[in-house]
């Protein structure tokens, strides 16, 4: 199932959308605070998002500029300020699509429909895995942290991967060992604790401190 994630504050206009979309099997959710828009985008981990321009807080532009530093997830734009400046402004911003206010709910919908088969029939599915302002893409194994990438090694990657799935539990130096090297044997637990040591300073280095806890005896966690 598809997830649409509305960002509009017009609740009547949300609501009309959110039952239309889900008479064609399409999970929604529409955003509640407008002050953190980017954090219920990651929570949601949508497939595509419909973006009003007009919001409190801080305009549609904005947030269509936060969600492309950390996803390239289909953004439509609908808004009664059709004009031509505001159409190749939210094009020029990453929108993939426009649609005017009034608009027909089935053309909505078929627009929707078309941009998912388009984007998502041959590509697999991705999730974002947040913690404390990073942003970890499945889809491209990529970390983001103050809109900056943050190069990974491949164990580096799995790692992260593993705790972050397990966010709030500790994850033991065998699960972990199991998780990097499972298609090899007598691998030399000091190899992990070199990984570990190598993630940390780099997390360190972009402003992430205690991000990975050691917990003695245990394993790691991500809290």
């Amino acid at each position: 199932m598809y997830r649409l994630l509305i960002v509009e504050d017009d609740r009547s206009i949300a609501g009309a959308i959110t039952e239309q979309a889900e008479r064609w099997d399409l999970e929604c959710r529409a955003v509640k605070d407008f002050r953190a828009v980017l954090d219920e985008f990651v929570d949601f981990g949508p497939h595509l998002v419909l973006l009003d321009i007009g919001l409190p807080v801080y305009n549609g532009y904005h947030w269509c500029c936060e969600i492309r530093k950390i996803s390239k997830v289909p953004i439509i734009f609908i808004s009664s300020a059709s004009d031509n400046m505001n159409i190749v402004m939210a094009m020029n911003m990453g929108a993939d699509d426009f649609i005017s206010k009034p608009f027909d709910g089935a053309v909505l919908i078929a627009k929707i429909q078309a941009l998912l088969r388009r984007v998502y029939d041959y590509v697999p599915d991705s999730r974002l895995l947040s913690h404390r302002g990073a942003v970890l893409n499945t889809g491209d194994d990529t970390l983001q942290y103050n809109g900056e990438v943050i190069s990974l090694t491949k164990n580096e990657y799995r790692i992260l991967l593993c705790l972050l799935e397990n966010k709030g539990k500790v994850v033991s130096r065998e699960r972990l060992m199991e998780r990097l090297w499972k298609t090899q044997q007598f691998i030399d637990e000091n190899t992990l604790t070199v990984n570990i040591n190598r993630l940390r300073k780099k997390l360190e280095q972009s402003g992430l401190t205690d991000f990975i806890t050691t917990k003695v005896g245990l394993g790691y966690i991500v809290e």
